[in-house]
């Protein structure tokens, strides 16, 4: 998602002081690092998804301009981040061979599926897209009927791979809305709502993905202006039926909007969340790392 009140992320940066000084002082149990990702490449940034491999160490990155890039996390003995070396970004390609169109490449969702294809779910004009491979022309999925009453900038943020192969996707909404947010299946050719989650607060989804557990892990963010983000991420069995396993105060992190969820060498669930700079000087790409019980 393009956040729009700019205004109030500037005077957000000026309390960035203190925000540093609470990333220190007030870590949550569980939490690994924060790893600010930085390069010289002007593609670099506005991420909003993440897929990690299941070493822990491969990843794909899709930022909300159409860009994607692939890459390696390599960490130290305790399993932290301590560099990223990753691609060029690339920008994805629609069905020939020009790149998404302005105004169509708002890519927000991202999964890779086993057999290394990917699909991608688009918030501006709500729709997904198949690539059999990322460098390649993109495949258009049938829409669901919902998708084309979506409002822009308040539909499909999140996608993920369930344990049946299906894909998943909700979208991200507004503030206002009210009632349960609608899941979406695609599945033999066709699209349908087996469940929604409940909304808590203010927080809309803006990530997700299935873990290990085969349980859907939804990422969800709060934006309070002079305060910063907040993050939360629930996770809901296939009946519906959710728990919060994550939430930090405003202020901890950056504007997180991509989720992985993978189990590391120890056996721990790991949460791996990545954060939208809106390719703005006054924000980072980082990736932040917690884990958790199952």
């Amino acid at each position: 998602m393009r956040l729009r009140s700019l205004s109030a992320l500037i005077l957000c940066a000026a309390l960035g002081t203190a925000e540093a000084q609470d990333r220190v002082a007030a870590r949550s149990d569980g939490f690994v690092g924060a790893f600010g990702w930085r390069g010289s490449d002007p593609q670099l940034g506005g991420m909003s998804a993440l897929e990690i491999g299941a070493d822990g160490s491969s990843f794909t990155a899709l930022s909300d301009r159409g860009g994607w890039t692939q890459g390696r996390l390599v960490r130290d003995a305790g399993g932290r981040i301590v560099r990223v070396e990753a691609a060029p970004v690339r920008l994805l390609r629609g069905k020939g061979k020009a790149p998404l169109a302005a105004g169509r490449n708002d890519s927000e969702g991202l999964a890779v599926a086993p057999d290394g294809s990917a699909y991608v779910a688009l918030e501006g004009v709500a729709r997904v897209l198949h690539y059999p491979r990322l460098q390649g022309p993109a495949e258009n999925l049938p829409l669901a009927p919902a998708f084309r009453k979506m409002r822009r900038n308040a539909s499909l943020e999140a996608l993920a791979i369930g344990p049946d192969g299906a894909l998943y996707t909700l979208p991200e909404g507004r503030e206002t809305d009210r009632g349960p947010i609608p899941v979406y299946r695609y599945r033999a050719g066709q699209w349908d709502q087996p469940f929604a989650i409940p909304r808590q607060g203010a927080f809309l989804p803006v990530g997700a993905d299935f873990g290990p557990d085969g349980k859907l892990y939804v990422l969800e963010r709060q934006f309070a202006g002079l305060l910063g983000f907040a993050s939360r991420v629930r996770r809901f069995t296939p009946d519906g039926a959710g728990e919060t396993v994550l939430q930090t105060p405003l202020g901890r992190h950056d504007n997180l909007e991509g989720l992985a969820v993978w189990r590391d060498g120890p056996g721990q669930l790991r949460l791996s969340m990545i954060a939208d700079d809106n390719f703005r000087f006054f924000l980072r790409t980082e990736i932040v790392e917690y884990r958790i019980s199952d």
